[in-house]
């Protein structure tokens, strides 16, 4: 490829409703270009290394066992009503009507398809198991896009969806793709943990998230550095911080806290550590009847300690509030403790509430909390003696830097990531909703166990900028960048020795797998230096009349400070064998 036969067009600034790294640079790079909101068009410079992305991702899935397959886009509503799915997904959902007046949808994710797919093909247990994959334009429409590429409305992503005959070999199944996850973020050069994970609104029960470590990262994952402890921070355990319940020294005290209705404030006043504070939380269920009929409702009270934060997901998997639960209003919260916001506390309840208490909450001693009356809390709670246990023990609090790791083998430690790739096993909540079955062997129908594995092709190209960038542009990992290396000709149009040394190099690198680009725009040195640098080409070779006159080239490496030289005769070996194609 030749740069004047190429459309290479970089812009010094970027556009000013440009927000994080990745989409100002890409924008300067002409890589992508917006037509609207979270919608953009991928220029021939960015759609090379999507390409290079997708190479990788079908190598690894086609080594796996996995077939590839294409799925509507727009997609028939009746088989999203099946799943109850037409109505839980909200607006996110993009939904039309044909010119019959019939409902589609434009797919986010393609269960439903897949599903259908399988009941109609997959008939014993024979043909068992199956892994059906895509790689297929998606479209969610987000309240706010916002990040370019990173969280936009329409997107590329790969998306897998493996069929078994029981958990047993749906876990092998889901080892297999978790396998092949591992190999396609090594191969794509990226830096990247595989966090255990929630599986939120897909549902399932297994999941893991494959995160691409960055700063900018709008993920917390939590991980043991003397471990191979990993866990997104909604997922991560929180052991107890105290080896056990200390004997009470403190006798039941009701405070006066005029006006301090944090525990902050309360620990500020009475001068005492933050630690020794327990914070209240309300929340509330609507109870329904057999006929499904509202019935009244449950209120809740989760306490954690003062310094740490309610972690919302855990909650939502206790036995009680799994079905949807939801903060108490201010009329439920008099009505049960008598008392507003700001004093509440697990002593002298008006009505029966179900309390929850975090594990280290559980094992503290002589603690504060609130008193349910406005303007006082109680110091030296102990359980047992002043109230009673609490109905439930469970980790609902959110984990912080330096607690114990749970497998007991260091401390914790958190990061930001961008998740790119994500893995669940889904069990038969697809297959039971769509009655997919498939005779067994004993001759009885059986509902498929399927997982469900998606890594975000678009995505994959911001994260990798927003980790691997400088102040002059992007730093592709070479199995991602739009070229392998760039050969700048200094003089172009004025020495017939740097032409033929340039496209002697050319020929050569080309003849050797390279995918190079040879800049033959005749612009001057620190024209071509600054577009390649901005693109973020990994190997630069530059070659001009007062270096050929010594037998030497200059190279420079994206990641290296300055150039070296090196002999003509010698760098087209020297850039093969940095590639790994000497």
């Amino acid at each position: 490829m030749r740069a004047s036969q190429f459309h290479l067009f970089t812009l010094k600034e970027a556009p000013s409703d440009a927000e994080v790294v990745s989409q100002k640079l890409m924008l300067r790079a002409g890589m992508i270009r917006k037509a609207a909101a979270g919608i953009y068009s991928y220029m021939p410079m960015g759609l090379r290394s999507i390409r290079k992305v997708e190479t990788i991702i079908r190598e690894e899935m086609n080594r796996a066992g996995a077939m590839e397959l294409t799925m509507p886009m727009v997609q028939p509503a009746e088989l999203w009503q099946e799943t109850g799915r037409w109505d839980k997904m909200g607006p996110e959902l993009l939904r039309l009507k044909d010119r019959h007046d019939r409902n589609f949808a434009m797919q986010p994710t393609s269960e439903e398809v897949v599903t259908d797919i399988a009941r109609q093909e997959l008939k014993s247990y024979r043909q068992l198991p199956r892994n059906f994959y895509q790689i297929q334009t998606k479209f969610r429409d987000e309240r706010r896009p916002r990040f370019g590429i990173m969280r936009g409305r329409e997107f590329t992503m790969k998306d897998a969806y493996s069929f078994d005959r029981n958990e047993e070999a749906a876990g092998r199944s889901y080892e297999t793709m978790f396998a092949a996850y591992t190999r396609i973020f090594d191969r794509l050069g990226l830096q990247y943990r595989a966090v255990a994970a929630d599986t939120g609104a897909i549902g399932g029960d297994r999941s893991h998230e494959f995160q691409v470590i960055a700063d900018t990262g709008e993920d917390a994952i939590v991980y043991c550095p003397d471990s191979s402890y990993a866990a997104n921070i909604e997922l991560a355990e929180a052991v107890s911080l105290l080896a056990g319940r200390a004997e009470a020294k403190q006798a039941l005290e009701k405070t006066p806290t005029p006006g301090k209705a944090t525990c902050e404030d309360v620990a500020a006043l009475l001068g005492v550590p933050l630690d020794t504070t327990v914070k209240s939380l309300v929340l509330a269920t609507d109870d329904v009847d057999d006929k499904d009929e509202p019935s009244g409702v449950t209120v809740w009270l989760l306490l954690v300690r003062g310094d740490h934060a309610l972690n919302e997901v855990k909650a939502g998997k206790l036995e009680g509030l799994k079905a949807g639960f939801r903060f108490a209003t201010e009329a439920e919260i008099l009505e049960h403790f008598g008392c507003k916001p700001g004093y509440l506390g697990p002593i002298g309840l008006k009505k029966t509430v179900r309390i929850v208490a975090d594990r280290t909450v559980a094992d503290m001693a002589d603690f504060i909390c609130g008193a349910n009356e406005a303007d006082y809390h109680f110091t030296g709670v102990n359980w047992g003696r002043d109230l009673p246990e609490p109905d439930l023990i469970a980790d609902i609090r959110n984990v912080v830097e330096g607690d114990p790791s749970p497998d007991g083998k260091g401390v914790l430690a958190i990061q930001r990531g961008i998740e790119v790739g994500h893995v669940f096993y889904l069990g038969t909540k697809y297959s039971k909703a769509m009655n997919a079955t498939f005779l067994d062997e004993d001759g009885k129908p059986k509902h498929f166990e399927m997982g469900c594995y998606g890594i975000g092709v678009t995505r994959i190209l911001g994260a990798a900028i927003e980790q691997n960038h400088d102040a002059r542009g992007i730093i592709w990992p070479e199995a991602i960048a739009p070229f392998e290396a760039v050969i700048c000709p200094v003089g172009w149009g004025k020495s017939e020795a740097v032409r033929d040394e340039a496209q002697k190099l050319y020929d050569a690198l080309l003849a050797q797998g390279v995918d190079v680009i040879l800049d033959d725009r005749d612009e001057r040195p620190g024209v071509m230096f600054a577009d390649w640098e901005l693109i973020g080409v990994p190997h630069r070779i530059t070659i001009g009349d007062r270096g050929l006159k010594e037998g030497l080239v200059e190279y420079q490496g994206r990641r290296d400070a300055e150039a070296g030289k090196l002999a003509t005769s010698d760098i087209a070996a020297h850039v093969l064998g940095l590639l790994g194609k000497a």
